[in-house]
């Protein structure tokens, strides 16, 4: 009896533990990727996402009340001029209004509703209320959300009479659309992978690399941030680091890209006027344990403008990490224009555009076993002909999003981005990365290639589950660019590009050419080993973002506002 006890106990705690983390995982929407508490006494929490390329936000906020709750954004941290919603559960079923405040006494309900209320309920003497609204501000008592630092205000009651908050309100300044979550570990560990007191030679463009190996450890780690370490910011462009393969047992320090490199799966990546990247609370970059006593190679690229000779320089990257693991390993994949200078962008061009694409449909060709891409960071990276990137996301055919876009691309500003929210890459998805260029004030062709007064088209994209591999690119296909364009050899087409008279006809149809053509898709793995085929580039098209978020009903509404808008939604 006792021995069966037991046993059923066992299974019991077994099950009820199963439970427990099914729940614990099951807390997780790619929607709603970043988290705060507004308050001391974890009363108040907010969990929010967006997504730049509809123009939407949208937060869900958990109170420990059965009673109303509100939340508001806030010019100063007070009332005054602040744009509040207030929702709750009452015996009559949900209420929920979008408001504002014109000073410390009860927020006025807006004539236009611009918060979508997409759920709200209360249990165990919780509140819960998600709900939407658009990023940029959609009349007089509205404000944007701005990519600046915020102040957002809350307060709740006891009751569902909505009245004076007493003391159970507050302020909290977020930057909702720049957010970078910070782990709170007590006895933070790192390590740091640098280059030492390395004297540069006299050269303006120069890449030096360095093949170490990182500090070992017993079990496996995950690393949950990445700090720069930059002793020159004048001369220090970007930093990239790459896990080597098995095959990599010695030590090595050269100038990079001399002899064949065999480690190229991307581990972290830092650009000029870029700061600190920390992970998301479900993922973390792994290492140790069975993730096997690999080698880094640590790439500098310096940009050595007045070509002095003797500066020394020790920089490179700070890794944070916790035994306490993620539920996921993250990777980090590169995609875009393969740097390889069989391409060309012509000079006096306004906006020359350049593809690279990624086709997911090859990544098993190359992986044992392959799973479909959870993206929530990008790095969009040109040098300094750059204008825009676009990164481009089709299923099917069909194009189904722009996963990354920045319109204002900043060569002196290079930093890994939140997308906002978490979005699926499926396997026999295709990425397409998107450029523009101006090359205005070029009088000769500018090659892709490593220098700085080179160019690259390139995305890394940060995502979860980790997969070995370390990049999904393309090319134009060279022997077809050489033959659409008449050459009959390499030579002559070297002297046609060199020779042509580009003007904006010459240069649309070269750029036209280079889309058209059969395009070299390459996949890579962690180990070297490559599929290489054919594909072709699709078109990308860019949509406004969707107008303001509207909310049809609420009863403070007039009758003709109500009617009009019953109407506008139900067509």
């Amino acid at each position: 009896m006792g021995t069966c006890l037991k046993g059923n106990m066992s299974v019991l705690s077994l099950v009820l533990f199963l439970l427990s983390v099914q729940q614990f995982w099951a807390q997780e929407d790619p929607l709603l990727p970043f988290s705060e508490h507004l308050d001391l006494e974890h009363n108040v929490q907010l969990k929010w996402g967006f997504d730049k390329i509809q123009g939407t936000i949208l937060f869900q906020l958990s109170v420990n009340t059965s009673g109303w709750i509100s939340f508001g954004l806030s010019p100063n941290g007070g009332m005054t001029g602040a744009d509040i919603v207030i929702g709750g559960v009452d015996n009559k079923g949900t209420y929920f209004t979008d408001r504002h405040a014109l000073g410390n006494s009860m927020p006025v309900v807006d004539q236009k509703q611009n918060y979508k209320l997409l759920s709200l309920s209360e249990s165990d003497g919780k509140t819960v209320m998600k709900f939407q609204r658009s990023i940029e501000s959609c009349d007089e008592n509205d404000l944007p959300v701005t990519i600046l630092p915020m102040k957002l205000i809350y307060a709740y009651g006891e009751t569902d009479d909505i009245s004076y908050h007493k003391a159970q309100r507050g302020t909290k300044e977020v930057n909702l659309l720049k957010y970078m979550p910070r782990a709170s570990l007590s006895n933070a560990t790192y390590f740091d992978i640098t280059m030492e007191n390395f004297m540069l030679p006299a050269n303006q463009t120069y890449y030096h690399c360095k093949t170490a190996r990182a500090p070992t450890f017993d079990s496996k780690q995950h690393i949950y941030r990445i700090e720069p370490v930059i002793t020159n910011y004048d001369l220090v462009h970007h930093l990239l680091l790459y896990r080597c393969p098995p095959t990599v047992t010695e030590p090595l320090e050269l100038e990079c890209y001399t002899k064949t490199e065999r480690c190229m799966e991307t581990i972290a990546v830092w650009g000029v006027g870029g700061g600190d990247f920390e992970f998301p609370e479900v993922a973390g970059l792994p290492i140790g344990g069975n993730v096997g006593d690999f080698f880094y190679r640590l790439e500098v690229h310096y940009n050595n403008v007045n070509k002095t000779a003797g500066r020394v320089d020790s920089s490179g990257l700070r890794f944070y990490y916790t035994s306490k693991l993620r539920q996921h390993d993250a990777g980090i994949l590169m995609t875009g224009l393969a740097v390889i200078p069989s391409y060309a962008i012509p000079p006096k061009a306004k906006s020359f555009l350049t593809y690279g694409m990624c086709d997911t449909t090859y990544i098993p060709k190359v992986l044992e076993t392959a799973n479909d891409l959870q993206v929530f960071s990008v790095m969009m990276h040109t040098h300094l002909a750059g204008r825009k990137v676009r990164v481009g996301h089709f299923r099917e055919g069909k194009q189904i999003d722009l996963l990354a876009v920045d319109e204002n691309y900043n060569f002196e500003f290079q930093q890994v981005t939140n997308l906002g929210k978490t979005k699926t890459v499926k396997l026999g998805d295709k990425l397409l990365v998107e450029c523009t260029y101006n090359t205005e004030n070029r009088n000769t062709l500018t090659q892709g290639g490593l220098s700085t007064s080179d160019e690259m088209c390139l995305a890394f994209l940060f995502y979860y589950p980790a997969m070995n591999l370390s990049g999904c690119e393309s090319l134009p296909h060279f022997s077809s660019l050489v033959s659409e364009m008449g050459a009959g050899d390499t030579g002559t087409w070297l002297y046609m590009m060199n020779t042509m008279a580009w003007n904006d006809s010459s240069i649309n149809e070269y750029q036209q050419t280079l889309k058209k053509i059969n395009q070299t898709v390459i996949v890579v793995n962690s180990f070297n080993k490559a599929s290489i085929t054919n594909g072709t580039i699709p078109d990308l098209k860019v949509s406004p973002p969707e107008p303001c978020v509207r909310a049809c009903a609420t009863k403070n509404l007039a009758f003709m506002s109500l009617f009009l808008c019953l109407a506008v939604c139900g067509s």
